[in-house]
């Protein structure tokens, strides 16, 4: 496997394209702006997309994935809980399949576990691919996501937290925002998840 990023649009957020260098199939993560610079990368590199996955449906996340999709003939997939959020929030969310915490999507030989980590959103989500986890906007280097938005709970990001803490193995965690980490890195210093796991 191999992973592009592009970091896109106003609040720089990180679309993620991973691919099978053999038979080019593709999945994006968050394709929230700049359609035409996310496609040029998935021409430019001969990719096959076979799905677009959603951490969640903030416009920053979403804004731009009915383009991509549309343009492969693939479906959205998002958690439903976020199909709950104002308008102001999302900007309109395009059609999208329903997402199930602990599933499995086989995109020809890519897998994913959906791992639902609310509290930035009710409906955020965090994908592992083998030893590669998307954080979206649940877990950053050295932060996490903001909970005072609509929907946002602190409680919620608190349970996340630690259940991403819980994982097995260490996993290069690839953010919604900003630099990726490693999940062994923020348990030794990220003061918002040791916070969580004090009050577990």
């Amino acid at each position: 496997m191999k992973l592009t990023q592009l970091t896109v649009g106003s609040i720089g957020t990180n679309c993620y394209m991973l691919y099978d260098e053999t038979s080019k199939a593709a999945v994006v993560m968050d394709p929230s702006d700049e359609a035409v610079l996310v496609a040029a990368r998935i021409e430019a590199l001969g990719l096959d997309v076979k799905a677009v996955l959603l951490t969640h449906g903030h416009f920053d996340h979403s804004g731009e994935a009915a383009k991509i999709a549309d343009r492969a003939g693939v479906p959205i997939w998002m958690h439903p809980a976020d199909r709950a959020l104002p308008s102001w929030l999302t900007h309109g969310l395009p059609d999208t399949r329903d997402l199930a915490d602990g599933e499995t999507l086989d995109f020809a030989g890519l897998q994913f576990t959906v791992i639902h980590t609310p509290g930035h959103t009710p409906g955020s989500v965090c994908f592992r691919c083998g030893d590669l986890l998307f954080a979206g906007d649940t877990l950053f280097a050295g932060s996490c996501g903001r909970t005072d938005l609509p929907g946002g709970s602190w409680q919620d990001m608190a349970a996340s937290l630690r259940r991403l803490a819980a994982l097995e193995g260490d996993c290069t965690v690839y953010p919604g925002h900003g630099e990726a980490t490693t999940l062994e890195a923020e348990q030794a210093e990220n003061p918002y998840l040791k916070m969580a796991l004090e009050q577990s």
